[in-house]
């Protein structure tokens, strides 16, 4: 049903378009945080519970996965959370092939969208590590057939990228002077980069402190205070080995004239545990890492060489996975335990910190409640809280201050006011209509003390 055209707003509506312009304009400039989903494990929960809990309970809005698991890609339909989906190493050279890639994209992605916002794809995982060369001679033309597979199906938009560790670089140190291999770097990283430009898809790269430091900088990765280890070239002085590691890698992108490209991170944390006797690591000490990481790629500061920048991050990860192989330290990174208790408090829950009430979803009731579809853009939807918020709907749990203003995004605070709209219009299907941009649902919104109306 089409809407009525919003009456003018009174002095009371126009402040609040002003208020909430300027919470739009904050939010589109703020950095996401992420989390990647390993699924190497025999205790986890289902996929639906996952997805459940990160929407309601913590200010997770994007996920990574490490596959293409129909199961886990459909538990987030609806849910609004930007999904990255992967593409296994052994499938990099079957993807250069057209009709390869026009087959992956068919059963892979076209039957998920748009009910689940898959809005990355990463072509294999640190393909540079396995030194097979064959391999990395392909990965670039793999992206190349993906995204024109994705293009021919009119899901061009779909970013295409490739995680990387820094051993892509073949010079870290100072900063300033990073610099690729030698031989990938016009071979692989320019054409790489020039594809990455061309579609407006980002430089992925997984900077790890915790695979850097030693006793005498533990401080240095953690965040902590630290005398700062200055760049001869720049006389910049880093503060953290975080953004060392980033800058070394804009400076080799830069050094091959892309310095614009936009940098991802697509993995980072810290384990709780390790080997007996390894110094700087425990609990403390990952959250420590977690907390400052995420004050620090959020807070707009940017690094000595990109500053004003904040950076998509993705943590790692969100369980400990008991199946995992390799060091003690590999199955303990997790954010959480299987029962969705936080291992510590990392910043990222809604509500009280440090909750350890297992935020299981919540049974259907019978009652219904109106959201966004998953694919609705920024634009549209704060249009909707204009329209809402000047038509007598109470607009204040949004505002600073309110039950419902965090976490600070568009779509969460979309998410109220149409649902308030829907509840106080008579709760009929066409009051949630909203151009296209809102569906009805049985799964209760409400989080923390933010509780929707139903």
């Amino acid at each position: 049903m089409a809407r009525e055209s919003p009456p003018a707003p009174t002095a009371t509506g126009a402040v609040r378009f002003l208020l909430l312009f300027l919470i739009a304009t904050a939010t589109s400039a703020a950095a996401h945080i992420g989390v990647n989903y390993g699924t190497l494990g025999d205790n986890l929960p289902p996929p639906a519970q996952v997805a459940q809990f990160l929407r309601t309970r913590t200010t997770i809005d994007r996920v990574k996965l490490f596959g293409s698991d129909p199961a886990i890609i459909r538990a987030f339909a609806g849910t609004g959370i930007a999904v990255t989906i992967s593409v296994a190493n052994d499938q990099i050279i079957p993807l250069t092939n057209p009709s390869y890639a026009a087959q992956w994209v068919a059963e892979h992605v076209s039957p998920f969208v748009p009910a689940t916002n898959i809005n990355r794809i990463s072509v294999g995982n640190e393909i540079l590590a396995s030194n097979d060369k064959v391999l990395i001679a392909n990965l670039v033309p793999a992206m190349r057939s993906l995204h024109a597979a994705l293009s021919s199906v009119r899901l061009g938009q779909i970013q295409v990228s490739s995680p990387h560790s820094l051993g892509i670089l073949s010079v870290s140190e100072p900063p300033s002077a990073g610099r690729f291999r030698r031989g990938y770097d016009r071979a692989v990283f320019a054409p790489m980069l020039e594809f990455l430009r061309s579609t407006r898809s980002p430089f992925t790269v997984n900077p790890y402190p915790y695979f850097g430091y030693n006793p005498t900088t533990l401080n240095y990765a953690l965040f902590r205070r630290n005398a700062g280890i200055r760049d001869a070239f720049t006389g910049h002085v880093y503060r953290n080995m975080f953004d060392g590691q980033l800058d070394a890698v804009y400076s080799a992108m830069k050094r091959l004239g892309y310095g614009d490209v936009e940098i991802v991170v697509g993995e980072t944390g810290w384990p709780t545990q390790a080997e007996p006797g390894q110094a700087g690591v425990s609990v403390r000490a990952a959250q420590t890492y977690n907390r400052n990481l995420i004050h620090h790629v959020t807070s707009g500061v940017g690094t000595p060489l990109m500053p004003g920048r904040r950076f998509e991050t993705f943590l790692f990860a969100l369980f400990n996975e008991n199946l995992k192989p390799g060091p003690t330290a590999e199955r303990n990174f997790g954010l959480f335990r299987p029962d969705f208790t936080p291992v510590y408090d990392a910043g990222i829950m809604v509500g009280q910190a440090g909750d350890r009430t297992p935020a299981l979803p919540a049974p259907a009731t019978g009652k219904k409640w109106c959201v966004p579809v998953q694919n609705a853009d920024e634009n549209s939807l704060q249009a909707n809280i204009n329209y809402v918020c000047s038509s007598g709907v109470d607009c204040t749990p949004i505002q600073p201050g309110g039950a419902c203003f965090q976490p600070v995004s568009v779509r969460s605070h979309a998410t109220y006011a149409m649902n308030a709209y829907f509840q106080r219009s008579g709760r009929h299907d066409y009051n949630c209509d909203f151009a296209h941009t809102g569906l009805i649902t049985n799964a209760d919104p409400s989080y923390g003390s933010c509780v929707y109306a139903a």
